[in-house]
């Protein structure tokens, strides 16, 4: 078995790596500091053709797969971490789910700007009381004529506050079977982004606020019944997820290693010390275990959609490793480490929040769990107890 790139995948991550040193190295550290969006960088990565990699190209992508997806996530983000969060943007999650299910008129309208870096969508989905339930979702939508009135509020959604368009998760009636999805344009009578708040790792949210919001009947994405299929594509979702926190691991080893080449304490080489050697030695480890998972699930999805076993799996040894070894990273190099002057500090602030978000790393060993098993396991307190 070769677990080596083939020869056009090393060339495509070779392209992008050159194209990232040359264009995104310098003011790498400032984007990761700055609660702006970068819109410049985004253009700049469309112009690049690394929006939309994996879309089709009758729907205005690159028509590449999804591991040319990840390559290029991993080389951006080895050069600068917040021009990675472009490249996912414009690659999985809620634009990915859109690409999936929108109808013709609905991708003419949006798609152009999207691909173009003009524009953002947003996910709504978690809510006050249904995080990783999200079956407990209540924000409701009913038709009204030719337009859809929606009620409910959302939290945690990333670009929240700067999105022209969100992906909403609404129930049109009781079940996992009356879930579905609507596209909400900013600025639509009835809808409020709330005021930004920040994440640990510097990111903004917004919550948002539909009161008694009006859209039209043609901004329905799935309609009831629709839950699964949007599920499914949030699996694809963990492989942005899981390559940057692996990449951002590397970085922080990467870093590191540098740091403990050229250090000196004591008269001697700070990679002298065996105390430190060991640390890379498992950081080399985890890095690369992570790294064959990650290439594993990408490569399961070249003429498909990725298993939810094999992407759970991924998502799952890339967050261990990017928040183990980042963090590691820092401790090897001390001061400068915890300083916000490298981003090494960054990337322990970054890969934590990924533990989290697109999945927790609990609920991801409960899907493991099942693949294992071979049957689900309910986490629902049963109906009895709830009666009693």
């Amino acid at each position: 078995m070769d677990f080596k790139l083939s020869e056009e995948h090393q060339a495509f991550a070779d392209s992008v790596a050159r194209f990232a040193n040359d264009k995104l190295k310098d003011g790498a550290l400032e984007r990761a500091h700055s609660k702006h969006y970068p819109w410049e960088t985004a253009a700049l990565l469309s112009r690049q053709g690394l929006l939309g990699i994996a879309f089709p190209e009758e729907d205005q992508g690159q028509g590449g797969t999804l591991m040319h997806a990840v390559l290029a996530i991993e080389q951006i983000a080895l050069v600068c971490p917040r021009s990675a969060d472009i490249v996912q943007a414009g690659n999985f999650g809620p634009i990915r789910t859109f690409v999936e299910y929108a109808t013709a008129e609905q991708k003419a309208r949006f798609l152009p700007e999207l691909l173009a870096g003009k524009m953002l969508i947003s996910l709504g989905m978690t809510e006050p009381d249904a995080g990783s339930a999200v079956t407990e979702l209540k924000t409701s939508a009913r038709l009204e004529g030719d337009e859809y009135v929606i009620n409910g509020s959302k939290i945690f959604s990333t670009h929240s506050p700067d999105a022209k368009l969100f992906l909403v998760y609404v129930r049109f009636g009781p079940g996992v079977d009356g879930i579905g999805s609507v596209l909400v344009e900013r600025g639509s009578p009835g809808f409020q982004v709330g005021e930004p708040s920040s994440f640990m790792n510097g990111e903004q949210w917004s919550q948002l606020y539909f009161d008694n919001c009006r859209i039209p009947a043609a901004n329905l994405l799935l309609g009831a019944g629709g839950f699964k299929k949007q599920i499914s594509g949030f699996n694809v979702e963990r492989l942005g997820n899981a390559s940057r926190a692996l990449a951002l691991g590397r970085l922080a080893f990467n870093t590191a290693r540098e740091h403990a080449l050229t250090r000196k304490q004591f008269g001697r080489d700070l990679c002298e010390f065996q105390g430190i050697q060991w640390k890379f030695a498992d950081m080399a480890m985890k890095l690369e275990q992570a790294q064959m998972m990650l290439y594993r699930a990408a490569l399961e999805g070249e003429h498909g959609l990725p298993s939810a076993q094999s992407t759970a799996m991924a998502k799952l040894a890339c967050n261990m490793a990017g928040w183990e070894v980042s963090n590691e990273a820092l401790q090897v190099m001390g001061g400068m480490g915890f300083s916000q002057e490298c981003l090494v500090e960054y990337c322990v602030r970054r890969t934590r929040g990924w533990m989290i978000a697109g999945g927790s790393i609990e609920v991801l060993k409960n899907r493991i769990a099942e693949g294992v098993f071979g049957r689900s396991f309910s986490q629902r307190l049963p109906k009895a107890v709830k009666a009693a």
